[in-house]
């Protein structure tokens, strides 16, 4: 069974901004989600899959924290002091740093708690659906044009 998923999220910002002891042991939690999940039902199989489609990923937990600084900054701003202004541009400007370099000072943190990228998430979300048997026509239609092109040979 795979382990390393690097060829599947290779070109992932995040992930070359992450220490790569960190991305092992993301790397080793989905594994062991994708054992788990391969004796059980295609209920639970169907249930997990639910799970990640409803998983947020970093980069939203990073966009929501940037607005709700911002916003806070604002208020503070407009009924106390100026100086709570800072708090709005250091949150825009984590935002910018995030959208341009993929990284951002609160990204560490956030992984080591597990947080995880949005191409993370679909590995596992994927490698349930082959354990579930949604590409089994697929790879059965490739088994069909080898056969064919077998016969024509």
């Amino acid at each position: 069974m795979i382990t390393d998923f690097r060829e599947f999220v290779r070109g992932d910002r995040v992930r070359a901004n992450t220490s790569p002891e960190i991305n092992e042991a993301i790397d080793r939690e989905i594994a062991a989600t994708v054992r788990f999940y391969a004796g059980k039902t295609d209920y639970e199989i169907s249930k997990r899959i639910e799970e990640l489609d409803n998983e947020w990923d970093i980069g939203r937990h990073v966009e929501t924290r940037a607005a709700v600084i911002s916003m806070i900054g604002l208020v503070l701003g407009l009924s106390r002091s100026r100086k709570w202004f800072i708090l709005s541009l250091i949150a825009t400007t984590f935002l910018f740093q995030y959208a341009v370099q993929g990284w951002a000072p609160p990204i560490p943190f956030l992984r080591r708690f597990g947080i995880r990228t949005k191409q993370e998430i679909d590995v596992e979300k994927y490698a349930l659906r082959a354990l579930r048997g949604d590409f089994d026509d697929i790879f059965s239609q490739e088994r069909r044009t080898e056969n064919v092109l077998k016969a024509f040979n």
